[in-house]
């Protein structure tokens, strides 16, 4: 194979891993009577990515070669998952969260650094051969959100979206990628790196916090990181709560729930492609307006929509998730890349994640479930009119956001050099 090729079937089973149960996680756990603790699970994931990243990205840096530490996280994430599989197949209705929750812990805390890994492998491949990575390498991480969409297809199709199958189809996907990853092209290491353990996590660029613009950005990225992960946790059980309602028990979203959330992924695939024009039309602060004002459609058209005559409006929150994310995340990135001196630029893009997907999802995930347990889970059984109640919450959070944002971050260009592609309106 030539070289794209190796690095598409990387991000492929890269992505393939995550999508077997990142959508339909929650609706297992609802199966075994965990429904209050769906948050603390999402949670996890933005725990682990505060300091799992790094210390893997230093090791990699230093002593380990990034394919083979590629190899090695996967191996070992896989072996957790098939354990938290075999667990949940051998125990049933009797599997118990303290010993469940310790198993995924250890699973997620091996595979998100992998995110990160993989990229290092493609930009090194790609640098080598000449190539320009920006160019060359959003067309290759298309084909992971092609995976991830394929594994959650996958699941729904196998009918594996209520039990512990997803667990098994994430570790035997994990250790098939675990062997192609050495054969993937090696890496450099650098045994003299100094990049320190507060430079990995990016703490140094904690002193941006002391410009008023900055320090709003990275305040406003945090509270739309809140909004991140709400429905990768709960928008499965969500839709299968219909399911109790007989006029909807036997429509295509209540049966295919996975399916349907998977629209979400195809249009985070399409948005990218429309990024590059809506900001040398519209602007980074306007672009990301956008992106928050979606949140607020995205919660809101789950909360009035019904797989049945209402299911356009399910089919629409799954198209806006798309400008959602991606034009949050994408702008997000070029504006911190574009406003901070080139020396702390890389700790920069970190405190980004950092304060996104670390401190924002995990606060997310964990007040999303408080409101769940509040209006749903003490009702006794998944009632749709307190799920809809939920999403309202989830959404009325959104358009504050979006309010505050819009008046108080006060953002125009003062660059000559980027007036032409990056202009404020």
């Amino acid at each position: 194979m030539n070289l794209k090729t190796r690095l598409i079937v990387m991000n492929f089973l890269q992505f393939a891993v995550w999508g077997a149960y990142l959508t339909s996680m929650g609706s297992y756990l609802v199966t075994l009577g965990m429904a209050s603790q769906i948050g603390l699970f999402y949670a996890m994931q933005g725990i682990v990515s505060l300091f799992m990243p790094a210390l893997i990205g230093i090791a990699a840096d230093r002593w380990i070669p990034a394919q083979k530490m590629l190899s090695l996280c996967h191996f070992i994430s896989a072996l957790f998952w098939l354990c938290a599989g075999f667990y949940g197949m051998t125990h049933g209705s009797e599997t118990q969260f303290g010993t469940l929750f310790p198993l995924y812990s250890f699973a997620i805390a091996f595979y998100m650094p992998t995110l990160a890994l993989s990229n290092s492998v493609a930009y090194n491949a790609l640098e080598r051969e000449g190539l320009d990575t920006i160019k060359a390498f959003p067309p290759i991480r298309i084909f992971g959100t092609i995976g991830f969409i394929c594994s959650m297809w996958l699941v729904d199709l196998m009918g594996w979206q209520t039990n512990h199958n997803q667990f098994l189809a994430s570790g035997i996907i994990g250790l098939i990628f675990s062997g192609y990853a050495l054969t993937l092209p090696a890496c450099p290491i650098n045994k003299g790196a100094s990049k320190s353990i507060a430079e990995a996590l990016g703490l140094k660029a904690f002193s941006l916090f002391k410009q008023k613009k900055m320090a709003l950005f990275f305040i406003f990225s945090m509270l739309l990181g809140v909004s991140l992960q709400i429905t990768n946790g709960f928008a499965n059980p969500f839709i299968m709560s219909f399911g109790q309602i007989p006029e909807f028990a036997d429509t295509f979203g209540v049966q295919h729930a996975n399916i349907l959330i998977s629209l979400s992924q195809i249009s985070e695939t399409l948005c990218i492609l429309l990024i590059p024009f809506f900001l040398k039309r519209f602007g980074i602060k306007q672009v990301m307006l956008m992106a928050m004002l979606a949140w607020v459609l995205r919660f809101g058209l789950f909360g009035t929509g019904n797989p049945g005559g209402g299911v356009w409006m399910f089919i629409a929150s799954m198209i806006v998730y798309g400008v959602a994310f991606d034009f949050f995340n994408v702008s997000g990135s070029l504006f911190v890349d574009k406003e901070v001196d080139k020396e702390i630029r890389s700790s920069a893009q970190g405190l980004f994640v950092l304060v996104t997907n670390g401190f924002g999802a995990t606060i997310g995930t964990l007040s999303a479930q408080a409101v769940v347990n509040q209006f749903v889970v003490s009702e006794g059984s998944a009632q749709v009119a307190e799920w809809q109640t939920c999403w309202f919450i989830f959404a009325a959070y959104a358009l504050v956001v979006a309010i505050l944002f819009a008046l108080l971050f006060k953002y125009k260009h003062t660059h000559p050099e980027e007036r032409g592609a990056l202009r404020e309106v």
